[in-house]
């Protein structure tokens, strides 16, 4: 009688090399394409040097206070998904406004097929195949913050609580 296991990994396997191979300049690929606050300033050294003591402590933590200039919120949260302006109480504003993404869970009615979990007839491995449904997520955009300036300074933000 054939005892019959199913297929193992080691790391010296051959397709376990591979996915170390593949996977590891991957991540340090999607570590290094962050949005942050450093990568910002890093990018932007000169933007970063011009701003006040207290505007650039401010930055550095992501954060923003009134009567900010518009580079230090670039400096903080980035560039804004749109901008919009108009007048309020007789003074021209203009407003950024700030996505964010939020997880979509279904399910999907998907074709699955394999090879070699359990045993077939005669010891050998056998295959499989069938529909079933499975989980996906999705990604889609919805409003986080925005912040208003008049005269290039900020007057006032509002971040949406989830």
């Amino acid at each position: 009688m054939a005892i019959c296991k199913p297929p193992g990994f080691s790391l010296s396997s051959p397709i376990m090399r591979l996915f170390i191979c593949l996977l590891l300049p991957l991540s340090v690929l999607l570590a290094s394409c962050g949005n942050t606050p450093e990568k910002r300033i890093e990018h932007n050294p000169e933007l970063f040097k011009k701003l006040t003591t207290n505007e650039q402590k401010l930055v550095r933590t992501g954060r923003i206070a009134r009567g900010m200039s518009k580079p230090a919120v670039f400096l903080a949260m980035g560039n804004p998904d749109h901008k919009t302006s108009g007048i309020q109480h007789g003074k021209s504003f203009e407003r950024w406004h700030y996505n964010t993404m939020v997880p979509v869970y279904s399910y999907d009615l998907a074709p699955y097929y394999g090879y070699g979990y359990g045993c077939g007839r005669y010891g050998r491995r056998g295959h499989y195949h069938g529909l079933s449904f499975q989980p996906t997520v999705h990604y889609v955009p919805r409003h986080g913050a925005s912040v208003e300036f008049i005269k290039d300074e900020v007057t006032g933000w509002s971040n949406v609580s989830r």
